[in-house]
């Protein structure tokens, strides 16, 4: 790789800061996604409310903070310092929301009846700062360097982020917290007495140590100039001036796009979020064998990206999207179908012959996300305006994060609220446990298909873009 292809930045540092940043990020966003649930509900109190609350609080703020600092780095020119700043801010506020369990178990009255509105509340800065650091900062500092000569590596990269964030995070996540539980590996196996505490202090500063580390390492790309467009506030409100966007041919294809994005992961996110819980509560498996089972079938989707990529430098987005909602619904409505109680696998390991059905579905469904990522991060992003690229960063999450989490967390709470429970689960103080069916994944199958609709719509004005770009470059 030549280092003109990075803007004079050698390859191999660019790359280390992509993975090295990417997998700190992914992983607080998978303890986020996967173990705040999980922890709420053997800590905290098993309510689904509670998470719903996270969920949405969560991606307020996220959407919030990236418009602010978004819009402040493109004033500035700057994004290495949001990162650095931002990756520290993040990995002390991991520590701290862990400190939250120890509220519940406080003897004051007060502070226990007000420990799920601490993890709200930790779980909010959390993500404000995570935001700082990885959406307007690492996120943009990537599309700064993507060009036509590497955006399938990117892609692939970006795609691959989150599944290694997932296995590692899941994996790993799923044997620190099973250290110290005297019913692992038992039948009386107790959520309640897992070991979050060491999950939450590893986490954390290793995210804190790769801030430190994009201080030495990073650069800011050269091509990046501090972009004024009036007073702060001009500036961070012009992003919602249609007119303004209206005259941008581009700007259609982008809406259309984030539309599709969006109603892929509006049911990704009423159904990834309680998958752990569902598989530990109402399947049965470990908190470890829950990890071990999700990892490996994300961990093989990934595999797909590497093909995949000369086709997003070929310009075959759309076709790949395709792909993906077409695997993901078949991926969800299978499991529905294959896996409806403990009697469809053997709990008594994560690679049990039995569980190869349920191994495939998650396969399927996660090679499903894989591909989407790799390719809607990759349109959405190649459409921003140069000079305003953390300010559109903001755009992107709110179609891809907002939106989604919001609109999916509601439906995923009405799902799980009004489905009768095959039996009545209680947590070790006695509460009954809200616990997620299969009808869930049948629900997101079915929606995960309408992606279809905006698909179509949204191909069309990438066909013409790429037909214009095709003729330029001939009378070239």
């Amino acid at each position: 790789m030549k280092e003109n292809k990075y803007h004079g930045m050698k390859a191999w540092k660019f790359w280390l800061i992509v993975w090295g940043m990417g997998i700190a990020g992914q992983l607080c966003w998978n303890m986020e996604n996967q173990w705040f649930n999980t922890f709420v509900y053997a800590k905290i109190g098993a309510n689904v409310n509670i998470v719903s609350w996270m969920v949405v609080i969560s991606a307020l703020v996220t959407t919030i903070s990236t418009f602010v600092f978004g819009t402040m780095s493109d004033r500035q020119g700057k994004r290495k310092k949001f990162v650095s700043i931002g990756y520290i801010l993040w990995g002390i506020a991991t520590i701290i929301f862990g400190l939250t369990e120890y509220a519940s178990k406080s003897t004051i009255g007060a502070l226990a009846a007000m420990s799920g509105f601490l993890v709200v509340l930790t779980d909010a800065i959390m993500s404000f700062f995570g935001s700082m650091g990885c959406d307007s900062g690492y996120n943009t500092w990537i599309n700064d360097y993507t060009n036509d000569k590497n955006k399938g590596q990117v892609g692939g990269a970006l795609a691959a982020l989150p599944v290694f964030g997932t296995v590692i995070g899941t994996v790993v996540g799923g044997m620190l917290v099973n250290i110290g539980n005297p019913t692992v590996g038992t039948d009386a196996y107790d959520p309640s007495l897992d070991n979050y505490q060491l999950l939450f202090w590893v986490m954390g500063c290793f995210v804190i140590v790769m801030g430190v580390i994009s201080m030495l390492l990073m650069k800011d790309s050269p091509e990046v100039k501090p972009y004024r467009e009036g007073t702060y506030v001009q500036q961070l409100t012009s992003v919602f001036n249609f007119k303004k966007l209206k005259g941008n041919p581009n700007n259609k294809e982008m809406l259309l796009a984030n539309v599709v994005v969006c109603t892929f992961f509006i049911p990704f996110n009423f159904y990834f979020t309680h998958m752990g819980n569902w598989l530990i509560y109402d399947i049965g498996f470990t908190a470890g064998d829950m990890g071990l089972i999700e990892g490996v079938g994300l961990l093989l989707a990934v595999l797909v990206t590497i093909p995949i990529a000369n086709l997003v430098n070929k310009d075959k987005i759309p076709h790949i999207v395709l792909v993906s909602i077409i695997l993901n619904a078949i991926g969800l409505i299978l499991l529905s179908i294959l896996v409806k109680s403990p009697a469809d696998v053997d709990t008594s390991g994560a690679f049990a012959l039995k569980n190869i059905p349920l191994l495939i579905c998650i396969f399927l469904v996660g090679t499903g996300y894989v591909l989407i990522m790799q390719t809607g991060m990759i349109w959405v992003r190649g459409l921003f305006p140069k000079e305003a690229r953390g300010q559109f960063e903001g755009i992107r999450v709110l179609f891809f994060t907002l939106i989604p989490m919001i609109i999916g967390t509601i439906i995923g709470n009405i799902i799980i609220k009004s489905t009768a429970q095959m039996q009545e689960i209680k947590d070790s103080y006695g509460n009954i446990i809200d616990v997620p069916q299969e009808n869930l994944f049948l629900i997101a199958g079915i929606i995960v298909a309408l992606t279809l609709i905006p698909l179509f719509f949204a191909s069309k004005e990438y066909k013409k873009r790429i037909e214009l770009k095709k003729l330029e470059q001939e009378k070239e």
